[in-house]
């Protein structure tokens, strides 16, 4: 059984740039407790899938979202359907514009919602949209975070609705972006960590297989 080098999904990137705490380790734990699951999965033959209230209505209502920012950027954006891979990263954005990228987050109430810039610093997703603009060779990428109403059914174990009930608030305000400029220095960095990251996979790959012998 010969090692074949992993293809790392944008979405871990956030995890696999985590700076490690160690003069010596350039990985960080979190960065290896990533590449450990990913290496399990791919050995076991599973996918590991995290459910939750928050993931279901950005799944549910991602056209939603798209539509409201549409209507506030006078835009006709629609759904992304190509994954793109290259030989580190590889990722499907949910539109992809002509000079940019977008990547849409919907929030889950008005009381997550960042209602200024400055209250989107999220480093993980800025990694994630970093990994796409190398993948689409944009010049920009997007994070636009946009507030539309929680569907009944995911609202049933919710006490206050009043976060939720949001159509009513103009559409302006209820789209949030922060935007990101191609940074190739960025670019190497990712490039050289998922290679540091193939040899730890390939080192915990190996140590899994022959623990018997």
């Amino acid at each position: 059984r010969t090692f074949k080098a992993m293809i790392i999904r944008c979405s871990s990137l956030g995890k696999i740039m985590t700076n490690s705490r160690s003069k010596t380790d350039p990985l960080s734990k979190t960065c290896k407790s990533e590449i450990e699951s990913l290496v399990k999965q791919k050995l076991y033959g599973y996918n590991t899938y995290i459910s939750s209230k928050y993931l279901s209505k950005g799944i549910q209502l991602e056209d939603k979202s798209i539509e409201l920012y549409n209507e506030v950027f006078f835009t006709n954006h629609v759904k992304n359907e190509t994954r793109l891979s290259n030989d580190w990263i590889t990722g499907e954005c949910d539109i992809n514009a002509d000079d940019l990228i977008i990547d849409i987050k919907t929030s889950w109430s008005a009381e997550t919602f960042p209602a200024t810039e400055e209250e989107i610093n999220n480093k993980d997703y800025e990694w994630q949209l970093r990994g796409y603009i190398m993948l689409y060779d944009k010049p920009f990428a997007e994070l636009a975070y946009c507030l539309v109403e929680t569907p009944d059914e995911l609202l049933q174990y919710e006490t206050n609705l009043t976060p939720h009930l949001v159509e009513g608030i103009d559409a302006e305000l209820r789209v949030t972006v922060k935007k990101f400029e191609r940074d190739f220095e960025l670019e190497n960095q990712i490039v050289e960590r998922i290679e540091l990251c193939n040899e730890y996979a390939e080192e915990y790959t190996n140590k899994i297989i022959n623990k018997n012998k």
